[in-house]
């Protein structure tokens, strides 16, 4: 039987996370927090940074820029490594300043505030727009009456045919308009003038397909209503 094989990678995270956290649980312990705060700490610290980073993928990957999620990531990361590198022997647990008993003693307001910014700030971002369906227009059937029988008048006398012109072929019909939601256009718009803002050209209509999820004939038209 084949045990399976341990990811080092795992076990560094798992180890430095352990250390990371044990030394936030030493500052906050003796900042003056005890029991079960002390421990809520830690969880706060790694649960901001976890977030602060998820919220950076979905934004990089929805072409958005990401500062807010930036700024939080590096607020918790600076508390991480404040608390492990205090906790190193450059500061005295037994008389901690009252400084860092204030920041610590602050730090679930700061982390509360960033953590409700990075779960309902900007939430459309990334997640392209539906376009609303079209309400079906409702088909009246209406009863054809055939034409009354006429009386058979016979053969009619032949008459010189006269010559008939070449016909041009019909064009096409054109294409119906497409009704276009005013919210998915101003939705568009933003895009739009984001991606002039990060490359200073227009937006085209396949980038826009692609960025808002929508056919490409929804896509032309939002397109030529922004230009």
């Amino acid at each position: 039987m084949r045990l399976p094989r341990t990811d080092p990678v795992l076990v560094q995270a798992a180890i430095a996370g352990a250390l990371s956290f044990a030394h936030l649980h030493d500052l906050a312990q003796a900042a003056g927090q005890h029991g079960w705060k002390a421990w809520a700490y830690p969880v706060s610290v790694d649960l901001l940074l976890v977030a602060a980073w998820h919220r950076m993928r979905v934004l990089r990957a929805a072409g958005a820029p990401a500062p807010a999620a930036w700024t939080w990531f590096g607020t918790a990361l600076t508390a991480s490594l404040g608390a492990n590198v205090a906790t190193a022997g450059l500061l005295d647990l037994d008389h901690v300043p009252a400084w860092l008993r204030i920041l610590v003693a602050g730090w679930p307001a700061l982390a509360f505030f960033g953590g409700t910014l990075l779960a309902h700030g900007s939430a459309g971002a990334g997640h392209p727009v539906e376009p609303e369906e079209e309400p079906e227009l409702p088909i009246y059937e209406t009863e054809i009456e055939p034409p009354a029988p006429t009386a058979d008048p016979g053969p009619a006398p032949v008459e010189a045919a006269e010559p008939v012109p070449a016909l041009l072929p019909a064009a096409p019909p054109a294409a119906p308009p497409v009704a276009v939601p005013a919210a998915l256009v101003e939705h568009a718009r933003k895009i739009a003038d984001d991606h002039r803002a990060r490359t200073g050209a227009p937006i085209d209509s396949d980038t826009l397909r692609v960025r808002l999820g929508v056919p490409p004939h929804f896509a032309d038209a939002i397109t030529a209503q922004l230009a």
